[in-house]
C-alpha cells in the first residue's frame, strides 16, 4: 500500500467514525497476527492494560491469534493514532 492509499485509508475511517459514533466512546479494535509471543506482547503494549479488554483466541490450526481490544477512545485521531502505531508490528493485520 503506497503512503497515499494510506492516507486516503485514513481520511475515509476517520469521516466514518465522525459520523457514526460520538466521542468519546469505547471502540473496538481487530488484529489478526502470527502466533508469536513476540507480536502479542508487542500489540498488548500498544493498549493501557488498566484500561483496555483484551481477548486473544488462537486459529483452529494454532498458526495465527485473533486479538480483540476494547478501549475508550476520546476521539476518532486517537483511533487513527493507535492504529498508525500498529502499522510497524510486522505480519499484523488490522480488521
Amino acid at each position: 500500500m503506497t503512503d497515499k492509499e494510506r492516507e486516503e485509508k485514513y481520511q475515509k475511517l476517520e469521516s466514518a467514525l465522525r459520523e457514526s459514533l460520538s466521542w468519546p466512546n469505547v471502540y473496538m479494535f481487530k488484529f489478526i497476527i502470527p502466533a508469536d509471543n513476540r507480536t502479542l506482547a508487542q500489540v498488548e503494549n500498544l493498549f493501557n492494560s488498566k484500561e483496555a479488554e483484551i481477548n486473544v483466541r488462537e486459529s483452529r490450526k494454532g498458526n495465527y491469534l485473533s486479538i480483540t481490544v476494547k478501549e475508550m477512545m476520546m476521539s476518532p485521531e486517537k483511533v487513527i493514532e493507535r492504529y498508525r502505531s500498529a502499522e510497524g508490528i510486522e505480519g499484523l493485520l488490522s480488521l
